[in-house]
């Protein structure tokens, strides 16, 4: 029996995979959270596929997305990643995850986890909405607005609102699959 999906999910496995085990699960993971954070930032301007299809490269020239590593980053590393292929070389994006690495350091300071404070704008409970069609769903919201605000305020870049609630969704803040799709329900 075929599984009814969010139509955006198409035919490509990468997005199949993701769909169906990753997007609009509730991360509570630190460097998970991290990852999610730069690759939606990366996501900018390009389709969510050319990200997937670059996320192991990412991975390996990010150190698997550990912050304090990507934190230290000076210009040889900065050099090499905008050598690196397997990534999207764009400067503003690379220097926008260090800089959010080293944010991202002082909100585990400051919440004891980033999950903690990223969490706490929706007190730790996944918003469940109620979309009927891909049309529906939407590019931001007040929250994603008052998320992005906040998250500039403290120096994180390319933190806009449209890349934040695509984050949201990325980390299951919320859920957006579509009333029909067999991910609708999932915990």
């Amino acid at each position: 029996m075929n599984k009814i999906r969010c139509e955006w999910a198409g035919s490509d496995l990468l997005y199949i995979n993701y769909h169906d085990k990753e997007w609009g699960v509730p991360v509570h993971d630190e460097r998970k959270l991290f990852e999610m954070l730069i690759l939606e930032g990366a996501q900018a301007g390009l389709s969510w596929i050319t990200i997937l299809k670059k996320r192991e490269n990412y991975k390996k020239a990010f150190d698997n997305f550990e912050p304090k590593k990507v934190a230290e980053y000076k210009s040889v590393k900065i050099n090499k990643l905008l050598s690196d292929s397997g990534i999207v070389r764009n400067r503003l994006k690379i220097n926008a995850a260090i800089t959010n690495a080293t944010v991202f350091l002082e909100i585990q300071k400051e919440f004891g986890s980033f999950d903690n404070y990223i969490w706490g704008f929706v007190n730790r409970k996944s918003i469940k909405n109620k979309y009927k069609n891909l049309n529906e769903l939407p590019a931001s919201t007040t929250l994603s607005d008052k998320i992005s605000k906040d998250l500039k305020n403290r120096g994180f870049k390319f933190v806009g609102t449209t890349i934040c609630y695509a984050f949201m969704q990325a980390v299951g803040i919320v859920n957006d699959h579509v009333i029909s799709c067999f991910r609708y329900n999932l915990k």
